[in-house]
């Protein structure tokens, strides 16, 4: 049993429809992509998952179980708006924070000390959240959320506002929780991201679920449309092979657009005869391109 499932899950809104019947599972130590442009029904189908707000139909269930409070405990959520005061101590309000999730003060102290010796900025412990820069504030906020070490965590934009020295410091921080058995609902407007992290994906439009699955799965019901051909000298005649729709010459390497992978061996064939190879690669497609097609221009 997954520890997280939606099933025909709807939300309405007088006449608007939210979220239309989407469905998954979050398996243990997985982290699981949501995708959708803005107003796709991301954010509903997270409040949802977190009991903030109650779906119209279809059932959530917590490890076989229905939403109650005893589940507090449990979740963790990391919303994309800033929801730390301003004004107030890190130590006063992640303490407050945590033992609002059940958490005892000497072992959300020394939880707090340790995160914030991870994150290197062990000096925020009396820092009021105003003085943080904001990706700092998001090192914070990332704290509060995952502190009581919730076996459910959502993620919305976890890496906003981060350099990416600091992207990569809680990316590897997430995996660990992922390592550690955490279930996480994942979100995201970086594709490089959900590609790095993500098993399995739900794209949503208009608060449809119009693509879900394996990534890996997905990537294979898309035609590889390009390829990368590195050499150490010019190629003439590249955009002449039938089924090469577009070359681009950059400063060490040829991108050619193909409508065909069987371009692929003349392509070779070709470079082969006037210079020596040191790439040769028909490329998947990207999450951002399969997006791109499933749901538009319109990208958020």
């Amino acid at each position: 049993m997954n520890p997280l499932k939606v099933e025909k899950v709807f939300k309405q809104y007088g006449d608007k429809t939210a979220v239309n019947g989407i469905s998954f599972e979050v398996g243990k130590g997985e982290i699981y992509g949501l995708l959708g442009a803005n107003g796709a029904g991301k954010t509903t189908t997270m409040r949802m998952v977190l009991g903030l707000i109650y779906p119209d139909g279809g059932s959530i269930q917590y490890n076989g179980q229905p939403y109650n409070e005893g589940l507090l405990s449990s979740l963790g959520y990391l919303p994309e708006e800033r929801g730390l005061y301003p004004k107030v101590k890190v130590s006063d309000q992640i303490l407050y924070f945590a033992k609002l999730r059940g958490m005892s003060q000497k072992d959300a102290d020394s939880r707090l000390k340790h995160w914030l010796e991870k994150f290197n900025v062990p000096e925020y412990y009396n820092k009021r959240v105003e003085e943080l820069s904001k990706g700092n504030q998001q090192k914070i906020q990332f704290i509060a959320s995952i502190i009581h070490s919730p076996q459910i965590v959502i993620m919305d934009e976890a890496f906003s506002g981060l350099d990416p020295v600091n992207v990569e410091l809680l990316k590897s921080t997430v995996k660990e929780l992922r390592d550690e058995g955490a279930t996480i609902l994942f979100s995201t407007h970086r594709m490089e991201h959900v590609e790095e992290l993500c098993r399995n994906i739900t794209i949503l439009h208009k608060s449809n679920p119009v693509l879900q699955g394996s990534l890996k799965e997905i990537k294979k019901k898309f035609p590889r449309e390009r390829i990368i051909l590195g050499t150490e000298g010019d190629v003439q005649g590249l955009e002449t092979i039938a089924g090469v729709t577009r070359v681009v010459r950059h400063e060490n390497r040829y991108e050619l657009f193909i409508a065909d992978e069987a371009a692929g061996r003349p392509v070779l064939e070709l470079a082969m005869k006037q210079s020596n190879i040191n790439r040769f690669e028909i490329l998947e497609p990207t999450l951002n391109e399969i997006f791109i097609k499933m749901v538009g221009e319109n990208h958020e």
